[in-house]
């Protein structure tokens, strides 16, 4: 429907404006009296016509042949234009929706740019806490999201496998080894916590046995340490497996190191003059580039800062040929985003071909009180606690319940309640629900492949208003594309769940009026269809029953 509409307002406006004009805004009016589709294109029409933004509406109106696409066609307010369809024309998209659905759907927005997405990138000291498992949920749903509108994908996780978290990581296991040894050694006391230090000591000693008894950390760090984050590596990807996080590509820092990636990233700044030497240290001019100060890449005792490295990664994704780099970060690292951004100018791309996606922090709850820390884990709730307790599909729709850049709560009770306050549960039921429909439908010798011819003219309004919501799909999973943001997809399988679920308590779908019959399954078969298209980009499944 909006597709068709933006195809009659720029045909349109051509004929006013030779050169046509760039993506015109359709929009969903709040209240349904104003029409099924608005657009505000007169308005921003205004300046370059230098006509009153009403008179270009009228204009715009004059072009468009109604036929019998439109019932109605407004003028409102100061310009905008409102669109209300004819029921003819409806039931003629619901019927194309039904026997054209992979195309009516979706829409090439893409065509075909090459966009990597980095998400989660947990530094391999640690299991998955729930804000990895946010980052995991909304990154895999971008890039099925993307994918689908015509996107060229890549999924990338960066390890860090270089640097002192590595190292810390390597030390605890070692002091925990040597009490296992029956070694007093002091615990640093930055340490790593939790089973899982615990469990690394206790297989590396089953592994190399009293092997590393009575020896120096300095001596024996390689040792420890690629033991350690390996295992943490291994349990991170059966982690993100099980949740169906899958990657293309793993890029580890160490190799940057090795490839001499770093030195060179660097060598490449100082030739283009954005490398200055300051107190002993290496600075790098990002405050040239729209960061609010100059950045240390090189310290006075020679070591690298964080953002050294992370500025040969990108240069590396960069080199790839990616149109776009989106990362998804988590909210803390807001500030980092400025200088990030610099770093690509200083390459030689614009600012805007890395697009940082915030994902705010997940507080667990309990019956509506927080729950305590875990006791396996030692500082977090981990991932698998929160997946074994609810499951993965849960887990992640829950996690794409709201924007990722604000803050959620995430009610245990309330996520295993088979009803409409569980919202995965709701979503998920409606299907269960309509396949249920079908095989009694079968019993009555009906055929769901024959639906397409069903009879518009006996839809209600509350039935009309259903199929206008599964008709504003593609317009919704087109701006979810545009905009980057998956969590539009859960929006809006919650809205029409909520419109089928008391539709279905008020109406008998399979009734003796053959032909109702036909057009309510045609209805629910359409429901269906967009259940299933949704849930499988956010990564849900759709059961048969329930």
């Amino acid at each position: 429907m909006e597709k068709a509409l933006r195809e009659i307002l720029q045909d349109a406006v051509k004929r006013m404006i030779e050169t046509g004009v760039g993506p015109i805004e359709i929009e969903v009016p709040k209240d349904e009296g104003f029409g099924d589709l608005s657009t505000p294109v007169a308005m921003g029409l205004a300046k370059m016509l230098k006509k009153a933004p009403r008179k270009i509406a009228e204009e715009i109106v004059s072009h468009i042949d109604r036929g019998d696409t439109f019932e109605r066609i407004d003028i409102a307010g100061p310009g905008f234009i409102n669109f209300t369809f004819t029921r003819s024309f409806i039931c003629r998209e619901l019927g194309e929706l039904l026997t054209e659905s992979e195309t009516f759907l979706t829409e090439n927005v893409g065509n075909g740019k090459k966009v990597q997405i980095e998400f989660v990138s947990a530094n391999p000291t640690g299991p998955l806490h729930l804000g990895h498992g946010r980052g995991a949920a909304v990154g895999a749903a971008l890039a099925n999201l993307l994918q689908e509108t015509g996107y060229r994908i890549e999924k990338e996780f960066y390890i860090n496998d270089a640097g002192k978290q590595v190292k810390m990581l390597g030390l605890s296991v070692f002091a925990k080894y040597q009490a296992l040894c029956g070694r007093e050694y002091p615990f640093p006391e930055d340490g790593y916590r939790g089973y899982y230090i615990d469990d690394l000591a206790a297989e590396f000693k089953a592994t190399f046995g009293n092997r590393f008894v009575d020896t120096a950390f300095n001596e024996v760090a390689a040792d420890f340490i690629d033991f350690s984050y390996t295992k943490m590596l291994d349990l991170i990807k059966k982690d993100l497996e099980d949740f169906g996080a899958i990657f293309d590509t793993w890029q580890s820092e160490r190799e940057l190191y090795a490839a001499g990636e770093v030195e060179q990233t660097l060598d490449d700044l100082r030739t283009k003059g954005y490398i200055f030497e300051h107190d002993g240290a290496t600075w790098f001019r990002t405050s040239d580039l729209g960061d609010d100060k100059d950045r240390v890449l090189i310290k006075k005792d020679g070591d690298y800062t964080y953002f050294t490295p992370d500025i040969a990664y990108h240069r590396k994704k960069l080199e790839k040929g990616f149109d776009e780099l989106i990362d998804i970060w988590g909210a803390d690292h807001h500030g980092y985003i400025p200088r990030m951004q610099a770093a690509v100018q200083a390459l030689g791309h614009p600012r805007e071909s890395l697009r940082v996606v915030l994902v705010q922090i997940v507080s667990l709850l309990k019956g509506g009180q927080p729950v305590q820390m875990s006791k396996r884990a030692g500082e977090f709730i981990t991932l698998r606690e929160v997946m074994d307790e609810i499951g993965p599909d849960t887990t992640k729709f829950l996690f794409l319940t709201r924007r990722s850049d604000s803050h959620l709560d995430v009610d245990i009770e309330v996520a295993k309640a088979q009803s409409s306050e569980n919202p995965v549960f709701y979503v998920q039921y409606a299907h269960a629900r309509i396949n249920s429909i079908f095989d009694k439908a079968r019993e009555s010798g009906f055929d769901r492949h024959t639906l397409a011819s069903f009879d518009g003219t006996l839809f209600n309004d509350e039935e009309m208003r259903i199929v206008k919501k599964l008709l504003y799909y593609p317009m919704m999973l087109r701006g979810a594309a545009l905009a980057r943001e998956p969590h539009r997809i859960t929006f809006y399988l919650q809205e029409l769940a909520g419109l089928f679920h008391p539709y279905y308590h008020r109406h008998r779908v399979i009734t003796e009026d053959i032909e109702l019959t036909k057009a309510r399954l045609a209805l629910c078969e359409a429901i269906m269809v967009a259940l299933k298209h949704g849930s499988k980009i956010l990564g849900v499944s759709s059961p048969e029953k329930m």
